[in-house]
């Protein structure tokens, strides 16, 4: 069967697919610690505001790109606004890809701390030693190459085998989270955490901070603008609907971050209330890998729940990094590889350029933070094409075909247009966070958080990209658009 004739066998697994998508270490171990350190209830108020006004709408666009196009983001962008401007889909691939790179080492962490769980040897008498002995070393290097062994081996199998993980991964991780959450519901003084995270302070609103903060962690939770969503709506049956799909994965997957935020927060705030803002201002690692252990190991029964955590987050990051192969792999076949070659190379590429990141925490912080940014040109390359194209005609033609359930009505042109202005603000205000007097601090290439970096890979990426493009463009051509 060929990868064009490739179908998802219904919309069940087409949703569980693109759930396991977005759902992924970010929702578990990235929202609570945001949550928490933005106003609790506050935040939340701008992360609901935002799912409207970056994830829908970003999720609508790539949806009927993918469908309506049939190709990987280059050929996208070909087919939506011609052949100059395929570097702008090579952009959206190549950041994707490059978070593939150092996503599949985040996956080998939680393997590791899965085993740890199993064996005992967490939690730690000092808190954070198996994180210490673990990390940068040529441990956390195996366990990388396994997280890209187990995801290459479900795209090998195609789009059947894509479904199939899906199916099983992404219902065991809800019931997980579920179960999880509701534990920490019921322990002695959750209600402190979970007033926390459901009381807004409206005076608090006012706050740039706290919107700029809640539109990142749309960006980041929901998986819109990455290409992710585009590449398995290639795989979407002809007469399948866009909107409605677009709405419940966004809804979907926010859902999930709340309800880890439920299960770490009530958690935090039940057995170690005094230590409440020491464990929520930790870093990602610090907050998963560190203080995650010492909290289950004050609760009956603690063992079974942490391993059930790590388990959780092992199942994300699989479903999400999967979804990361399949974008490259695509890319490749679109180039004139066959899908089984090109799965080879996406599997060697991601195991031997996320080795920097898995033997150096520092080069991992520098590639997190680099690509992060460049998720928000990606949403601007999207909505720059689609407003090119012309917005009303583009709704029109991809999103409001024959088959759909729900008619998209003018406010997503608005949406679209707003999408260009919010990714260059996001994009101004964390260059901003990252300025220093220090002109040699600023501008070193490998720095784990500085605007120099970003600014100098950026740069050499685009100028490749804007070099090759002729050759881009003619490699993967221009087709016939299928719905």
């Amino acid at each position: 069967m060929s990868t064009r004739s490739e179908v998802f066998s219904s919309r069940w697994g087409m949703l569980l697919a693109m759930l396991g998508m977005a759902i992924g270490t970010g929702n578990i171990w990235r929202f609570p610690r945001i949550a928490a350190s933005n106003g609790g209830g506050t935040f939340l108020v701008a992360w609901a505001v935002f799912l409207m006004l970056w994830s829908v709408p970003l999720l609508l666009l790539e949806f009927g790109m993918g469908k309506g196009m049939r190709r990987g983001a280059i050929g996208a962008f070909i087919d939506t606004i011609g052949p100059r401007f395929a570097w702008m889909g090579a952009w959206v691939a190549f950041v994707a890809t490059a978070i593939m790179f150092y996503y599949s080492v985040v996956m080998g962490w939680t393997l590791r701390f899965f085993l740890a769980s199993l064996t005992g040897e967490i939690p730690d008498a000092v808190p954070g030693a198996l994180w210490e002995a673990f990390s940068s070393t040529p441990q956390a290097l195996l366990f990388h190459a396994l997280a890209v062994g187990m995801g290459v081996f479900v795209v090998s199998k195609g789009v059947r085998g894509i479904e199939t993980a899906a199916k099983i991964l992404i219902p065991s991780l809800i019931i997980l989270v579920v179960v999880l959450a509701v534990k920490a519901l019921t322990m002695p003084g959750a209600s402190r955490g979970l007033a926390f995270l459901f009381t807004p302070d409206f005076s608090q609103l006012g706050d740039v901070r706290i919107w700029l903060e809640a539109l990142t962690q749309n960006a980041w939770d929901t998986g819109a603008g990455w290409g992710l969503v585009l590449s398995y709506a290639v795989y979407m049956r002809a007469r399948e609907d866009t909107a409605l799909n677009a709405f419940v994965i966004g809804f979907g997957n926010n859902s999930m971050s709340l309800l880890a935020g439920i299960m770490v927060l009530c958690t935090i705030f039940s057995v170690m209330p005094d230590a409440a803002g020491e464990i929520v201002g930790a870093g990602n690692e610090g907050l998963t890998f560190i203080w995650v252990p010492q909290l289950f190991a004050q609760i009956p029964g603690g063992q079974v729940f942490m391993a059930l955590f790590f388990l959780a987050l092992v199942f994300a990051a699989w479903s999400s990094l999967v979804a990361m192969i399949e974008l490259a792999s695509r890319i490749l076949i679109d180039l004139g590889l066959t899908r089984g070659r090109a799965i080879t190379l996406v599997g060697a590429a991601g195991f031997l350029f996320g080795v920097p990141s898995a033997l150096r925490i520092e080069v991992f912080q520098n590639q997190d933070w680099v690509w992060g940014v460049g998720l928000m040109l990606s949403g601007f390359f999207f909505a720059f094409a689609v407003v090119k194209y012309g917005v009303t005609r583009w709704r029109e033609t991809y999103l409001n075909t024959p088959d759909s359930d729900v008619r998209i009505g003018a406010w997503w042109d608005w949406a679209i247009r707003l999408v260009l202005v919010e990714a260059v603000v996001l994009m101004v205000w964390w260059l901003y966070q990252a300025r220093s007097d220090d002109f040699a601090a600023t501008w070193t290439l490998f720095s784990p958080y500085n605007v120099g970096t970003v600014v100098i890979q950026f740069a050499l990426v685009l100028a490749i990209l804007l070099a090759i493009n002729g050759w881009l463009a003619r490699k993967v051509g221009r087709t016939e658009r299928s719905t």
